[in-house]
């Protein structure tokens, strides 16, 4: 069995797919509205870090003051209900739909699934064919008891569409941390620096041994809800756990440094797109993406069973 080779991060693989030249059709809501927006009125703030929990290779540090003017952001992820309401009004195809798969963590499988393609270096992601938004873990799955989680199996592409669709736009990198940070600065998560304050789970992630046994102690296996945990200081729930989220900012590991300090946008091109926030399969053990610091890139046609977003828009009144 050949197994595809592992890019991006070991927390999510990219897809690897054939670049495309398809047209990207513009969607308009009819309501020409994206919901549940929170006004954040901007500021300055130290993005990046360079603490123990640190990877100084993804471009965390070194940390640089930067300063964002007024946006609004999603208090929570696109829900599976929302993003069931754009393709029913839209007949959108996402790119995992199109091409036929896209990757699910092996543990969500059942025991008697058949033989799939792994990726090199981090076996306990599976090519299942007829995995999507719709079908998390194949075909033989639904979202109809899961309506109020995160979607996944969506890519940039996906989301950025989405948006587009909402009157909305994905946040920039500089965006999404500073709404994540709820107002705290040089914190690790999004309440302060404790994993687990007063032995309060906080987030949705990998609890046990990864990837073979998860005691699930935060009450969630895969994803969670979008409004599980309490929200931070800014209105926002689950920054950082659950699903990684996608940015709209092309990924390099160095570039934040000659980015510009007010409203910083990242490089004008690139080959993956930052996600942020890490995921409910992030373990101390080999990921400690979990922050809100902490930041991957992932090619914009990559889906996996733990990767969403959120919508975000220039700073106006919500209405």
């Amino acid at each position: 069995m050949s197994e595809p080779t592992m890019t991006g991060s070991c927390c999510a693989p990219s897809s690897g797919r054939p670049v495309e030249d398809r047209p990207r059709a513009v969607f308009s809501r009819s309501d020409g509205n994206a919901t549940n927006l929170v006004l954040l009125g901007g500021g300055s703030f130290a993005m990046g870090s360079d603490d123990r929990w640190s990877y100084p290779e993804d471009g965390e540090a070194p940390v640089k003051d930067v300063e964002v003017s007024s946006f609004l952001i999603g208090a929570h992820a696109v829900s599976n209900a929302d993003f069931a309401g754009f393709v029913e009004e839209t007949g959108y195809v996402t790119d995992a739909d199109r091409f036929g798969w896209s990757f699910v963590f092996a543990g969500l499988l059942p025991d008697d699934f058949p033989p799939t393609e792994g990726v090199l270096h981090a076996p306990w992601w599976r090519k299942v064919e007829g995995a999507g938004w719709s079908h998390p873990e194949g075909p033989h799955s639904s979202i109809d008891e899961r309506v109020d989680h995160p979607v996944v199996h969506v890519s940039w592409e996906d989301a950025n569409a989405y948006c587009a669709w909402a009157s909305a736009r994905l946040p920039t990198e500089a965006e999404w941390e500073f709404a994540a940070r709820g107002g705290l600065e040089a914190k690790a998560f999004p309440w302060g620096d404790e994993l687990e304050p007063g032995g309060e789970h906080r987030m949705n992630v990998w609890q046990g041994d990864f990837p073979v046994r998860n005691t699930a102690a935060d009450g969630f296996v895969g994803t969670a809800p979008v409004g599980s945990f309490p929200p931070n200081d800014h209105g926002l729930h689950c920054m950082t756990g659950n699903v990684w989220e996608w940015t709209a900012d092309w990924f390099h590991p160095t570039f934040r440094q000659s980015d510009r300090r007010r409203n910083p946008a990242g490089p004008p091109h690139g080959t993956n797109r930052v996600q942020k926030g890490g995921s409910y399969l992030c373990h101390q053990s080999y990921c400690r993406r979990y922050r809100v610091a902490a930041r991957q890139g992932l090619t914009p046609d990559s889906s996996t069973g733990n990767v969403g977003f959120r919508c975000a828009r220039d700073g106006e009144t919500p209405g």
